[in-house]
């Protein structure tokens, strides 16, 4: 039984090891967002930050090219920065929802939504002047170890929100 056991464990390793070792082809289809000029500045400052490999999976090409938009991996992790404000933050949309979930992540916090037909999640940054959206499947669950991979670029590229940078002075 235990060498059995073993077996299962050796091609189960194996598995895994392989879909680490695989760099997504081609490119990945990622709608740009159209960011107003400020916010798009500071977009193009966060792309040249972000890392070449996010959970050991190397940037992929997107299309459109866009500052806006990068990606990692096969299936995508997918960035987004510019994005509008989601539902749930909007205080006069009927999805909003001041109790959503959130995480912080290295000095950034994230709001929490369910992913696209129920795969992965989506990530949006919150007390950051623009918001950053990013997309991860659940093939990388726990999908948070995506955000650590992306907070130096995020915290050092996006400034907090006036708010919250008060908030952080006072205590």
């Amino acid at each position: 039984m235990p060498l059995r056991h073993a077996g299962v464990t050796v091609a189960l390793l194996s598995v895994f090891v392989g879909a680490v070792g695989c760099a997504g082809t081609g490119t990945v289809s990622v709608p740009a967002p159209e960011p107003a000029a400020d916010a798009a500045g500071i977009c193009r400052t966060l792309a040249d930050a972000l890392p070449g490999e996010v959970e050991e999976r190397e940037r992929r090409e997107v299309e459109p090219s866009s500052p806006y938009t990068a990606a990692w991996g096969d299936p995508a992790i997918v960035l987004r920065c510019g994005v509008p404000d989601p539902a749930v933050l909007d205080p006069p949309d009927a999805a909003y929802d001041p109790f959503a979930d959130a995480v912080a992540v290295n000095d950034v916090s994230w709001l929490i939504e369910a992913g696209a037909n129920g795969d992965g999640y989506r990530f949006t940054t919150t007390e950051r002047t623009v918001r950053v959206e990013v997309t991860v499947p659940s093939a990388y669950a726990p999908e948070t170890g995506v955000l650590v991979d992306l907070a130096e670029a995020v915290a050092g590229s996006v400034p907090l929100d006036p708010l919250w940078e008060d908030h952080t002075d006072h205590g």
